[in-house]
């Protein structure tokens, strides 16, 4: 999953303008808040979002009575805030997918995030449910994303209505010498579980099954089971030794700009490429990852971009007050919106931008049926093995020896 950075300045951008980050009230900060008497805000962010940060950072400690210092984590910045937060070394918030909190619970790293049940309310209902472990919400979330399928309307007028449909129209447009590739699906040399899970689920495959209480269950493992055999037995047939539809040498490098450069008619992506599609001038619609034909709908993942207090940070309730009243306002979602354009979690938000911006409905559609990315630890455990089995699978490996040995390889990792 790509996570993009612009938005974050955004966010520091209208927090400038408002006023206190010390109020002791439980309730949601009035318009006019004390000011802090003193402290440091400490934040954790990539190279990209650090740079863009620190001249907005700076002003919002001088108009807040307080230091605010913005640290670049350059590589791995989960496994970075999880060391430095054993340390006693971390930061006081970081931003991440929803998809790090139960690795980050596990390790002692992220305190809960108290939201007024009003507050709540105001939230897609899942993105809520994505922060949500545990019975206890552990960040305040602010976007959310999942892939779809994005087409140049000019080599394809009409949405495929199953996987067999788009292989059929490629194969047509590469006989006309119209694309060089049917589809532009990230796979690469490791592969790419976020990618091709919503051909996976199609096929009848899944990662975890659910207990009584919807929440995923770690004992009840999928890959290596039959379903997940039989699923990638299909993925394997559109692979370099069957239809040549998926293959290793389209990668997360590539796959955008294979697609606006025309070379290929459709692109499974989400909405961080839709800026580069608009820049390439090319005509496009989106619409919902097709399945197999016969099989179950394609499930792409839904994920959720969110603000955590660090639970060893050494200004926790300064790091509460800014998570809590400053990232839950409508104007503050806009913001992050206009910044990179993709779904605010924010109903008020959508509900402002939905109507300027024609692509946040139908990335929703396509995600209507999305699958909450799993957040329990045991999802670490996943993501290598899984991506490696498919990358060979597609490679042309034997489907059935491959997914049952990714299977116990996850199994044994699991704790």
């Amino acid at each position: 999953m790509r996570i993009r950075t612009a938005g974050v300045v955004a966010l520091f951008a209208l927090a400038l303008a408002a006023s206190g980050c010390g109020s002791d009230s439980d309730e949601p900060a009035a318009k006019e808040s004390p000011k802090a008497a003193g402290g440091k805000l400490v934040i954790w962010a990539d190279d990209k979002r650090t740079a863009a940060l620190k001249p907005f950072a700076e002003k919002f400690g001088q108009e807040n009575g307080v230091t605010v210092e913005v640290q670049a984590v350059s590589k791995d910045l989960q496994t970075n805030f999880v060391t430095a937060s054993q340390q006693g070394s971390g930061p006081d918030v970081v931003v991440g997918a929803h998809d790090w909190i139960g690795n980050l619970v596990q390790n002692g790293a992220i305190d809960p995030v108290q939201l007024a049940a009003e507050q709540k309310s105001a939230f897609n209902e899942t993105a809520i449910k994505a922060v949500t472990f545990n019975g206890q919400l552990y960040g305040v979330p602010y976007a959310q994303e999942n892939l779809a399928l994005i087409r140049n309307t000019e080599l394809a007028p009409q949405a495929p209505r199953t996987i067999e449909d788009l292989v059929a129209a490629g194969k047509r447009l590469k006989s006309a010498k119209k694309a060089t590739e049917t589809l532009c699906l990230q796979v690469g040399q490791n592969g790419d579980a976020y990618h091709i899970y919503p051909l996976y689920s199609s096929a009848g495959g899944y990662l975890f099954g659910t207990g009584a209480n919807g929440d995923y269950d770690p004992k009840d493992l999928g890959v290596g089971k039959p379903a997940s055999i039989e699923a990638f037995k299909k993925i394997g047939a559109l692979g370099e030794k069957g239809e040549g539809v998926l293959k290793r040498s389209i990668a997360d490098t590539n796959s955008i700009a294979t697609f606006t450069s025309k070379k290929c008619a459709y692109l499974v992506s989400g909405p961080w490429a839709v800026a580069d599609v608009k820049k390439a001038n090319i005509k496009y619609d989106i619409s919902a990852i097709p399945g197999f034909a016969g099989g179950k709908e394609a499930q792409p993942f839904v994920g959720v971009q969110a603000f955590y207090v660090a639970t060893k940070g050494k200004n926790k309730a300064l790091a509460q007050e800014f998570v809590v009243n400053y990232t839950t306002t409508p104007e503050l979602a806009v913001a992050l919106y206009n910044a990179e354009p993709r779904p605010p979690a924010l109903t008020a938000a959508l509900d402002q931008v939905k109507g300027s911006d024609p692509d946040l409905a139908k990335f929703q559609e396509a995600g209507r049926n999305g699958q909450v990315l799993p957040a329990i630890p045991a999802m670490a455990a996943i993501w290598d093995p899984f991506g490696k089995a498919e990358a060979a699978v597609i490679g042309g490996a034997d489907p059935t020896s491959t997914i049952t040995a990714a299977g116990k390889t996850i199994s044994g990792q699991i704790k």
